[in-house]
């Protein structure tokens, strides 16, 4: 089994890769300048073997998947990606030819994405660690946060909601019967939804024009949408959520698993507030920019609370809001 020394792995697997400022990896530290009225916004997420990924996922897809979690974020601000930085932290089992699918995998997400390496640290670690710090560009000023929204403002997500809880539970309990009942072809739909996110990134243009706040759902859309303008109170309709064919399958299956998909994670959409006079505006130019967007409640006065509403209009209330970090 060949065995690469930490120099040699950055020189042949990482510095094809590398953009402009990064100095070929050769420095400790890397130059990122931005454009003339724009402002930088920075990201950062970790993946963790046994709480984030499995270790068999496929190295292509943990590659993609740790980029693609900090391009959602960076979709949610508006922001354009510039450039990433990445923490590999990895076990000595995980050889050579797994760094060199794993590689090749970031080099096509990074292609795919528009950003670029600019550096990283790479240790030995029990566990593989993945850690990537992103840089994205927005018009100074004019980033969208999260806490702005106002009462009366539609509340929006893109896509749809649940496939990756759905995949990723399916995949810890594969003889259940809801699992052997679903087709093959949903099957493999929830499991993409899982590895392989696909961040909002196209949708910046709609965002910085009309939305007032907005954040990526990777928690879980209910704990996530409770983030969403904390300040104030919400109304959800449960049958406007979009879900795709393959959780509708999944739910006709075991109803329970609502639940699951309303609160599991992993989503990687886009949450945002935009305003009554503009909601007809977003909804055309996301459907312009070839992103689907679906109109799921509203924000209120903070008195109301959190109000998920059934078909019938009654309450609906979950014992868990999200997935929990600690």
């Amino acid at each position: 089994m060949e065995s690469l020394s930490e120099f040699e792995m950055i020189a042949r697997l990482f510095a094809p890769m590398a953009g402009e400022g990064a100095f070929e990896l050769r420095d400790d530290a890397a130059v990122l300048k931005p454009n003339p009225g724009r402002d930088l916004v920075l990201t950062k997420d970790m993946l963790i073997e046994g709480v984030h990924f499995f270790a068999d996922d496929p190295p292509a897809s943990l590659a993609h998947k740790a980029l693609a979690v900090n391009m959602s974020d960076l979709a949610a601000k508006g922001a354009r990606p510039r450039a990433f930085l990445l923490g590999l932290g990895r076990a000595e089992r995980f050889d050579t030819e797994w760094l060199t699918a794993f590689a090749q995998g970031l080099a096509a997400a990074s292609g795919r994405f528009g950003c670029r390496l600019l550096g990283g640290d790479t240790v030995k670690a029990g566990q593989l660690i993945l850690s990537v710090t992103a840089f994205g560009e927005v018009p100074s000023g004019r980033m969208v946060r999260r806490e702005t929204g106002k009462a009366g403002d539609a509340l929006f997500v893109t896509g749809t909601i649940g496939d990756a809880a759905l995949g990723l539970k399916l995949r810890l309990e594969p003889e259940v019967s809801w699992v052997r009942r679903l087709g093959v072809e949903h099957r493999a739909s929830l499991r993409d939804r899982y590895l392989n996110p696909q961040p909002r990134l196209s949708l910046a243009p709609a965002l910085l024009d009309h939305a007032r706040a907005a954040m990526d759902i990777s928690d879980g859309l209910v704990g996530d949408t409770a983030k969403l303008a904390p300040h104030l109170g919400r109304i959800i309709d449960i049958p406007a959520i979009p879900f795709s064919p393959a959780v509708q399958a999944a739910i006709a299956l075991a109803p329970d698993l609502l639940d699951t998909a309303l609160t599991g994670g992993d989503d990687y959409e886009v949450l945002c507030a935009v305003p009554p006079e503009a909601e007809e505006k977003f909804a055309i130019h996301a459907l312009q920019l070839g992103v689907p967007v679906t109109r799921i409640g509203r924000l209120v006065a903070a008195e109301t609370g959190a109000l998920w509403r059934d078909l019938d209009g009654r309450p609906r209330h979950f014992l868990h809001g999200s997935y929990a970090h600690f």
